[in-house]
This record gives structure tokens, C-alpha cells and sequence, in this order.
């Protein structure tokens, strides 16, 4: 039997016409959560059954194996193609990854500021300094648990949401109504965070530019690079006592001070600049 009657058996299953039968708002929520679970699920066990720093390790061989898999490799072939278009596997070009990581660093900017903003306007809540377990490892044994999971959170995430849920819902109804779906699913994925609660609108606000940085760019590599660089931030600085505590007041307490005027300049000027670079990406990106 030839690759081409295998994979046209495979795609006649009744499993398969099943699938397809299902519309296509839910078929790209439970694929996506799932591609999310599975990478998120793997690096819970190794924390779970295996001593850091050898977790990390192990971690990153899976996530390697992760990553090939759902962005297009291996068996079955019926569903590479499929893989590969909801990873959004395209090759940019030198002028789209410039663009591209220009983004990434002014979007890192933007969240940044915006949370000192949030914590100057309303009070630090306490739970967003919960112990993570951290304090008692060495710093180094630390700062590598730290780097795998806010890898493990960009990767699995963004591949699972900016990827096969956005992609197909992008195809079905359009950009605006695909980013905003899955900025709905992934403010109710962190809703079990206790960090998260007093900032949902951030949180669905930091989905939504994930979400226009990976279309206008046509590629993950931009958000995933953007969300572990945010993940290290907010593990190490927010999360934890490796880097200190939030300990400004609100402005309610000080008043409208050159800390809180310098946030607000950096996250409005930052945040212009990122459509702009936006523009410049959606540009290439029809010239491609």
C-alpha cells in the first residue's frame, strides 16, 4: 500500500469524519488546550518525581521532542501538514525577525511598565509573592528551575493558544475574532493562578498582543521568545524573593510621583511603538 492510500485511509476513518464533523470552535479549544496540558502536564511530573536540577534536564530533552512533534515531524503523515500549519512553521525572513524580536523587546517593555502601573494603582497583593518552594535551593539550582519553567510555560502556551487554537479560528472567522477567543480561554487558563485574579484584564490584555504579534508576524518564535523572557521576569522579581519585593506604595499613599510618571510615559510610548512595528510586520508579511 503506497503513502498516499495509507493516508487516505487514515483520513476515511470514522474517527476522523467524526472529528471533522465537530465545528470548528471546538475542535481548536480542545486541541489546543490539550497541546497546552501535554507539555505543561510533562513538567509538573518531572518536578514531581525527579530532584531539580535534573528535572530541568530531563524537561528539556521532552520539550525538544515537544516541539518537533507538534510543529509537524513524525508519524502519522496524515496530520503533518496540519501540525505544521497550526505551529505556524514558515521561514521568515531577515527582515521579519528583525521586526519580530523588535516587538518581542518592546512588548517585554510594555508588560513591565504596566505592572508597576497596576501595583502603583491598586495595592501589591500578597498572594503574588506566594512561596514557589524556590528559597530553599541553592540560587543557581533556583535560577535553572526558574528558566525551564518560564520556558516550558512560553513554548507549551503559546504553541497550544497563539497556535492551534488561534490558527484555525483565524482561518474560520478572521484575526480580530480568532485573538480574542483565545484571549478568553487564556485569562480562564490562569484563573486558578492566585497572582492572576486581581489582574484579569491584564492578562487578557498581554493574550490579545501575543496574539497580533504572532499573526502579523506568521510565526510563534516572536511570542514564545516574549512570554519566557515575561515568565523570567515575573518568576524572579514577582513570584519570588531572588530579586527583591514590590515595595512601592500607591500612588493613593504617595501621590503622582517621577516613578509613576516615568511607567506611564514608558508603557504609552512603548505600546505606540509596538503597533507601529505591528504595521511594519503585517506589511512584509503581504510583500511575502
Amino acid at each position: 500500500m503506497s503513502d498516499l492510500d495509507k493516508q487516505t485511509q487514515v483520513s476515511d476513518s470514522p474517527i476522523i469524519r467524526l472529528w471533522q464533523r465537530i465545528p470548528v470552535l471546538i475542535r481548536a479549544i480542545v486541541s489546543g488546550v490539550f497541546v497546552t496540558f501535554v507539555g505543561v502536564g510533562a513538567w509538573l511530573l518531572c518536578l514531581a518525581v525527579i530532584p531539580a536540577p535534573w528535572s530541568a534536564v530531563v524537561m528539556g530533552g521532552i520539550l525538544w521532542l515537544y516541539w518537533k512533534y507538534f510543529s509537524g515531524s513524525w508519524w502519522p503523515r496524515s496530520t503533518a501538514e496540519a501540525r505544521s500549519q497550526n505551529f505556524r512553521a514558515v521561514k521568515l525572513s531577515p527582515a521579519v525577525w528583525k521586526w519580530s524580536l523588535a516587538g518581542t523587546f518592546l512588548f517585554v517593555v510594555i508588560l513591565q511598565s504596566a505592572t508597576v502601573l497596576t501595583f502603583r494603582l491598586i495595592e501589591f497583593p500578597a498572594e503574588a509573592s506566594a512561596d514557589y518552594g524556590l528559597d530553599a535551593l541553592p540560587v543557581w539550582v533556583a535560577w535553572i528551575t526558574i528558566i525551564m519553567a518560564s520556558l516550558v510555560a512560553g513554548v507549551c502556551e503559546e504553541i497550544g493558544f497563539r497556535g492551534y487554537i488561534q490558527v484555525p479560528l483565524e482561518e474560520r472567522y478572521g484575526p480580530v475574532v480568532g485573538i480574542t477567543i483565545v484571549s478568553i480561554m487564556f485569562t480562564v487558563f490562569h484563573l486558578n493562578q492566585a497572582w492572576a485574579q486581581p489582574v484579569l484584564f491584564q492578562v487578557f490584555a498581554i493574550s490579545v498582543l501575543f496574539g497580533i504579534l504572532a499573526f502579523a508576524s506568521g510565526s510563534l518564535i516572536p511570542s514564545i521568545v516574549g512570554h519566557t523572557i515575561m515568565d523570567i521576569f515575573n518568576f524572579a522579581f514577582w513570584w519570588t524573593n531572588l530579586a527583591g519585593d514590590f515595595e512601592w506604595l500607591t500612588i493613593a499613599v504617595t501621590g503622582i510621583d517621577p516613578l509613576f510618571v516615568t511607567a506611564v510615559l514608558t508603557f504609552v510610548v512603548s505600546l505606540a511603538l509596538l503597533f507601529w512595528v505591528t504595521r511594519k510586520l503585517m506589511a512584509l508579511r503581504l510583500h511575502r
